[in-house]
């Protein structure tokens, strides 16, 4: 099984890539910093860079060429602003989501976060709140 996850030098992607490395199993671990890719190899998987930002459903699509599934386990990450929990939390997992039907992939799976089902409480700290918004919408 070949297996494409986007966040690929995260906590999460980076224990998957173990289990599936273990199993036998292809993991591609996308990346946008070049210089994570050995810690990917480390763990058992394929580093391949793409900046979820910036790239296109096209070129997405095209590193997803083959997979059996892609996970989105990426996030704009702790010390980001409400800015890049939007093009990241959101905007990337939908990107990812549009390029894998394009690539024909059938299984998705979104890494998302405990709390997004309900509206932000009143209060809570902008940059929170857009993260909960952000992954609400990407589950949307």
């Amino acid at each position: 099984m070949r297996v494409v996850i986007a966040g690929g030098h995260g906590k999460i992607a980076l224990l998957l890539e173990r289990l599936l490395a273990q199993r036998g199993d292809q993991a591609v671990g996308l990346i946008r910093n070049p210089a994570h890719a050995d810690e990917v190899s480390a763990a058992g998987g394929v580093a391949a860079v793409a900046d979820l930002e910036a790239a296109s459903v096209d070129q997405v699509a095209a590193l997803l060429d083959g997979a059996d599934a892609v996970v989105f386990a990426a996030g704009a990450g702790p010390g980001s602003g409400a800015a890049r929990k939007d093009t990241v939390d959101r905007g990337a997992s939908v990107l990812l989501a549009d390029a894998a039907g394009r690539a024909g992939v059938r299984r998705f799976v979104q890494i998302s976060g405990m709390g997004v089902d309900q509206p932000p409480a009143p209060g809570t700290d902008e940059v929170w709140a857009a993260y909960l918004v952000a992954k609400a919408a990407a589950e949307d």
